[in-house]
């Protein structure tokens, strides 16, 4: 694609998949005008780069489509001093996306190989206010509290343990659920030992890295 085609596939992108979409934000629709998607794609589907569709990657796993990239990003009303984690890094893509609205971010995915490969993107693009870390989220979330949580992967139940790693007034996004029908959900922490839980819409993702029905917590 050439880069007349390449823009006019954002364009696209844009005004026929994603606002469509109810997502108005401008903030977020200016990310996503501004963050060449392209560069996150694998040569082999750079053709495909804006289409309504995941696109597999290396690692096994694939980025989302970009109208669910906008919706998580627009119900997450990210602030510019937000710090925020991002479970399951994969093409950096979104995590491209969250540390051009949020204040800092901290991503964490099985992948090294994946992780080197989005490090030398962001790098390349300019992020600076990126960490990204290999590890399983499962056996450990990194210390600290956070006013954004992103999981990357659908897990089957809430987890206790994500909702807890927030700030209070933070938000969770998470698609919880089984396949085929999944429910993208955000969750507020409102007080210590107390929650706002909002399904909003139905979808389906593949599961989170080694994450079992044992291993989460049912409110």
């Amino acid at each position: 694609m050439n880069q007349n085609s390449v823009e006019l596939a954002r364009f696209n992108m844009i005004h026929q998949q994603i606002r469509p979409w109810n997502v108005s934000d401008a903030r977020v629709l200016g990310v996503l005008d501004t963050i060449p998607r392209e560069a996150f794609v694998p040569a082999a589907y750079r053709g495909v780069a804006f289409a309504d569709m995941e696109i597999p990657l290396p690692s096994g796993h694939s980025m989302m489509a970009p109208k669910l990239v906008a919706k998580l990003l627009q119900g997450l009303a990210i602030r510019p001093k937000d710090n925020i984690l991002e479970i399951g890094t994969g093409s950096g893509y979104l995590t491209a996306c969250l540390a051009k609205l949020g204040g800092y971010v901290t991503s964490i995915d099985m992948d090294a190989e994946a992780i080197a490969a989005a490090t030398k993107r962001l790098n390349g693009l300019g992020f600076r206010n990126v960490s990204l870390k290999a590890g399983d989220a499962m056996e450990a979330i990194p210390g600290g509290s956070f006013d954004v949580i992103v999981i990357g992967g659908s897990i089957p139940h809430r987890d206790e343990r994500f909702e807890r790693a927030l700030t209070n007034g933070g938000r969770l996004f998470a698609v919880i659920g089984q396949s085929p029908l999944m429910d993208a959900c955000f969750i507020t922490r409102l007080g210590d030992d107390e929650w706002r839980y909002e399904p909003k819409f139905e979808t389906d993702l593949a599961p989170l890295d080694n994450c079992t029905p044992s291993q989460s917590f049912v409110f």
